[in-house]
């Protein structure tokens, strides 16, 4: 088997297309929390806060000389990226726990008895011939 073939084998398989899919809703799910985040939720509580804007708080640790920028750590941004963090965990927990109660109900459903083999029903109609 080439290696061509194989890649293609692997690359083919449902759970690598799943996977790949989930990566790309993923990605494009934390460019809107992120949004979400530095655009709805931090201006009302920087406004809240006297005026804050968060992606400009920093700590500056060298002051910009000439053509050397400042060093400083920027801590809103931080701050930003936590609640990012703390929404897509929240998201992602909520989901897991959906998905979870839903296959515990499907496991709770009592399972239908298999329908009874041909020769069996063949045996059971001879059965009740023979009665009548």
């Amino acid at each position: 088997m080439s290696f061509m073939s194989e890649f293609k084998d692997f690359a083919m398989k449902g759970n690598v297309v799943d996977m790949a899919v989930g990566i790309i809703i993923g990605a494009a799910f934390g460019k809107i929390v992120a949004s979400l985040v530095a655009d709805v939720i931090m201006p009302p509580i920087g406004l809240a806060l006297g005026g804050v804007n968060f992606t400009d708080l920093a700590i500056v640790l060298k002051e910009a000389v000439g053509d050397e920028a400042a060093v400083s750590i920027m801590y809103g941004k931080f701050v930003q990226t936590v609640i990012d963090f703390l929404i897509i965990a929240m998201a992602v927990f909520v989901g897991i726990k959906a998905m979870n109660s839903m296959k515990k109900k499907e496991e709770e459903k009592p399972a239908e008895p298999a329908a009874p083999p041909k020769e069996q029903v063949l045996l059971e109609e001879i059965r009740d011939l023979l009665k009548k």
